[in-house]
């Protein structure tokens, strides 16, 4: 069964989702803070308020599109893209109404790529919260004979990085990380990861991901979540467990009241890419 094109610009029916303070500190030790970033850790240190790493509205918008996509291999999808907006900083603890609705499926030749759009609002008051904009590459989907998509013309500045920030994950960081609400096997079950093609279970996107944001939080926004405005991101190769990050930024504007635009690129300590064409956006302080 091919894809469903007729899903494209068809929004979905709202979908509810609650999260507690357990949940956002859960978020927060799976993608790799610790006893450094109590803020965001535990609820109850001396003089330190609970907040909210701003990664965690990628997960906070999720919803279902309410129908299937086709008929394919799970094994054979990957998180491709990401990128959000925070209309304003996320709250220890909320409850949001969201919406998706699939806005492109493009012919990549060896696959498809499938991008959606999740609009994230206060479930009390109705005010906007998040905005998500992801895709996914679907291998074997592709040669059906549509549109390629847009291109991002995102390039390297010709000169070193103003931040370079480099983080270890856990062997276990999968394990650990999945318990947010992602139990894709790829991440758990060898046999499963092997169907796939890899050796061994790789770390979520999404996790890298969260991981990247911590850098940028902290080299640029002065580890203010509210400073955090956007963020996106190409997930270039798969990360295993146990690897070394490094996550390399370049402030691209800075205005004087301190908001602030960057790229940013992270990668293995082999040099591989994992996440690439990395943009990110900062509020004044």
């Amino acid at each position: 069964m091919p894809l469903d094109h007729s899903l494209i610009g068809v929004e979905s029916v709202p979908h509810e989702r609650s999260w507690t303070s357990d949940d956002t500190l859960l978020y927060a030790l799976g993608v790799g803070a610790g006893t450094e970033e109590l803020a965001f850790t535990t609820e109850n240190s001396a003089d330190v308020r609970q907040r909210v790493l701003p990664t965690f509205a990628v997960l906070a918008a999720q919803a279902p599109t309410g129908r299937r996509l086709g008929d394919f291999d799970p094994a054979m999808l990957v998180h491709a893209e990401q990128a959000f907006e925070l209309h304003r900083e996320l709250p220890v603890a909320g409850r949001v109404r969201t919406t998706s609705t699939v806005t492109g499926i493009y012919d990549k030749g060896s696959g498809a790529l499938v991008t959606t759009e999740a609009r994230a609002a206060d479930a009390e008051s109705g005010e906007s919260l998040i905005t998500s904009r992801s895709s996914v590459f679907i291998r074997g989907e592709g040669g059906f004979g549509g549109e390629r998509g847009p291109r991002d013309e995102w390039a390297e500045p010709g000169r070193p990085p103003d931040h370079t920030v480099t983080y270890e994950t856990r062997p276990d960081q999968a394990l650990l990380y999945r318990l947010s609400g992602d139990r894709n096997p790829l991440h758990s079950d060898p046999a499963f990861a092997a169907r796939a093609g890899f050796p061994r279970p790789i770390l979520h996107g999404l996790c890298t991901y969260g991981i990247t944001g911590r850098a940028l939080l902290h080299a640029v926004a002065g580890s203010d979540p509210a400073r955090f405005a956007a963020m996106s991101g190409r997930f270039s190769k798969p990360v295993f467990p146990g690897e070394t990050l490094t996550v390399s930024i370049w402030v691209s504007t800075r205005t004087s009241d301190g908001g602030a635009t960057a790229l940013f690129r992270t990668a293995k300590e082999d040099g591989t890419v994992v996440i690439d064409r990395g943009r990110a956006a900062f509020r004044p302080a």
